[in-house]
């Protein structure tokens, strides 16, 4: 997998380089300091992943993976950084950023990251997800009744571990649709996947946990 690595501190990237080229499928094809030069090397190179630094001095890492994906870039986004705020997160998930990994992870944790996703899975670290869990506790309530009634349908039937075709057959909507509602519930859970929508929907008791054949 070719990746590029997108920082301002040289020190930065001097140090990612080092932890993600001791992965045996990794190939760092190039390195940028700012929007500018990591749009001008997706051109040059097409790498399969790009590792964004969230908080690029005056810049933010998500616009320029906005902007790459309407220039039609396909490849995968992991965004690195030690904060993220409630916006942020929600703007990634709608971008479809397929990691966000802490600057304070341990290099392994970060390994582990690029080559799960270099798997066509996604990465949310759990430190952060925990703490963004935690922040949230407070107003839950209040973005559960954000859902529309189809919306909440469609999480109570995560909760069931039912996929997108069943659902879409017990509710009498599309895929498509399905898929929609389910990013919809996601964004405004402020969850990173699917099986976090489910376990939500089962501690909220929305849904009793029933066996699967």
């Amino acid at each position: 997998m070719n990746m590029i690595i997108l920082d301002d501190h040289p020190l930065v990237r001097k140090g990612i380089r080092t932890v993600v080229s001791s992965g045996q499928s990794i190939n760092v094809v190039g390195e940028a300091a700012n929007a500018k030069e990591a749009l001008r090397l997706l051109e040059l190179t097409k790498p399969d992943l790009v590792l964004v630094d969230l908080n690029l001095g005056n810049e933010n890492g998500l616009d320029l993976i906005r902007e790459a994906r309407r220039s039609g870039h396909t490849c995968k986004y992991i965004i690195l950084t030690s904060s993220i705020t409630r916006s942020e997160l929600q703007l990634a998930q709608s971008l479809q950023v397929e990691g966000i990994c802490l600057k304070e992870a341990f290099p392994e944790d970060l390994l582990y990251a690029v080559e799960s996703v270099a798997r066509g899975r996604k990465y949310y670290d759990p430190v952060l997800m925990g703490s963004m869990m935690g922040d949230k506790s407070h107003s839950e309530e209040q973005e559960l009744s954000e859902l529309t009634p189809k919306e909440l349908e469609v999480l109570m039937s995560l909760g069931k571990g039912l996929s997108n075709k069943e659902i879409a057959s017990a509710l009498y909507i599309t895929e498509f649709t399905v898929k929609k509602h389910v990013s919809q519930v996601l964004a405004k859970l402020v969850l990173a996947d699917r099986t976090q929508a489910a376990l939500y929907a089962l501690s909220k008791g929305l849904v009793q946990f029933e066996m699967q054949r």
